[in-house]
């Protein structure tokens, strides 16, 4: 199928944040990426990026939904929550049931939804922790997507996306090459015509030293999370003061 009007909503994922582009921060991202993927399936296609780093799902859906329906998309990508399951005590059903609103939303004006179920942070110390409650949103979502005829990347159940070297440095965004595989595993939901190799997991990484491993999750904790708490505890956003990177539908 041909899209003619691609529109982006979400957090930081759909941002592109872990994937810069030439400029000061200038990020891609898969959703850019997915973007150029269908103009060069379907001759073009206009695209516009409404995400913006650390939004909450209600925060996606207030400030978001509303400016992407008026632009009258015939695709939408709507992949939000995450955000809410790092809180302690998210509840994934009542996430679930705004979401389902939102995609009947979009069904309605006539647009086509593709939703992305979160990755399993198994392998991720304190993150790790959420996987309960992400794994109970992921159910709805494909729930959610059967009963009103969305697309779902599963990222759930890619074995590849498990691999350190596709993340940024931070483990909580995909990192340039995790992103192209991204956009090019939604192009395959999607119908598109793609290259199947980014199916493929790289080859094992070198075990690195105990010593290594324990000072590289010290430097983590110290970098990543301490800030991530601060702003928690201060009721700041990494995403304050920010803006749509691409606000209006251009071609690709």
């Amino acid at each position: 199928m041909a899209w003619q009007r691609y529109v982006a909503i979400g957090d930081s994922f759909t941002e592109g944040v872990g994937d810069p582009g030439t400029g000061p921060d200038e990020l891609v991202g898969w959703a850019d990426r997915l973007a150029g993927h269908l103009a060069a399936a379907g001759g073009g296609v206009e695209y516009a990026n409404l995400a913006v780093r650390g939004r909450l799902l209600q925060q996606v859906l207030d400030e978001q939904l509303p400016v992407a329906l008026e632009l009258a998309p015939d695709l939408v990508s709507l992949v939000a929550g995450g955000n809410d399951l790092l809180r302690p005590g998210a509840d994934p059903d009542a996430l679930a049931v705004a979401m389902e609103a939102a995609v009947v939303q979009l069904r309605t004006a006539g647009a086509d939804v593709l939703l992305a179920t979160g990755v399993d942070p198994r392998q991720t110390p304190l993150i790790g922790r959420t996987r309960g409650r992400s794994a109970v949103y992921n159910a709805h979502l494909w729930s959610i997507a059967a009963r009103q005829g969305a697309y779902v990347l599963d990222q759930w159940g890619a074995t590849w996306v498990q691999d350190a070297r596709m993340w940024d440095v931070d483990r909580l965004h995909l990192g340039s090459e995790g992103h192209r595989r991204t956009a090019l595993a939604a192009a395959a939901v999607l119908g598109v015509d793609v290259d199947p190799g980014w199916a493929v997991p790289l080859d094992p990484a070198p075990v690195l030293p105990r010593r290594e491993r324990i000072a590289g999750e010290v430097a983590w904790v110290r970098s990543f999370v301490v800030p991530w708490v601060g702003r928690r505890v201060r009721g700041r956003s990494s995403g304050d003061g920010r803006t749509a990177k691409r606000p209006v539908p251009t071609p690709v």
